[in-house]
């Protein structure tokens, strides 16, 4: 069982930056593949990033490639993202996932674990 908390959201400007983070808890964290994933209202939860359980693969959604950073610290059972130069269509819930892969995952069926999410939003 992993546990997952976010935390980082709020309410900026666009082209502002917030940096969320994922701390998990459980047993062996380093084994998972993380991911974060968002949901405007009414529309379907969406990929963003994807950290492999080393850090050695990652990858991005072409909306946010350049812009945001997935990065994790598997001695304190972290993962966080980086948003830089946000925009108004980058406001949504943000959900951090474990799967236990191990691997780099786009797709959300494959995660065993979520978080509750938090709340970013960008004023234009």
């Amino acid at each position: 069982q992993v546990q997952l908390v976010e935390s980082g959201g709020g309410l900026v400007q666009a082209g502002d930056s917030l940096r969320l983070s994922c701390a998990a808890s459980g047993r062996a964290f380093s084994r998972y593949g993380m991911g974060w994933f968002r949901q405007a209202p009414g529309k379907e939860r969406e990929f963003v990033a994807s950290i492999s359980w080393s850090g050695g693969a990652r990858y991005y959604a072409d909306s946010v490639k350049g812009r945001f950073t997935i990065s994790r610290d598997n001695a304190k059972n972290t993962v966080h993202l980086q948003m830089n130069s946000l925009k108004p269509e980058d406001t949504a819930a943000y959900y951090c996932a474990a799967n236990g892969a191990g691997q780099a995952i786009l797709s959300v069926a494959p995660y065993d674990y979520w978080g509750q999410g938090t709340q970013v939003t960008v004023s234009s």
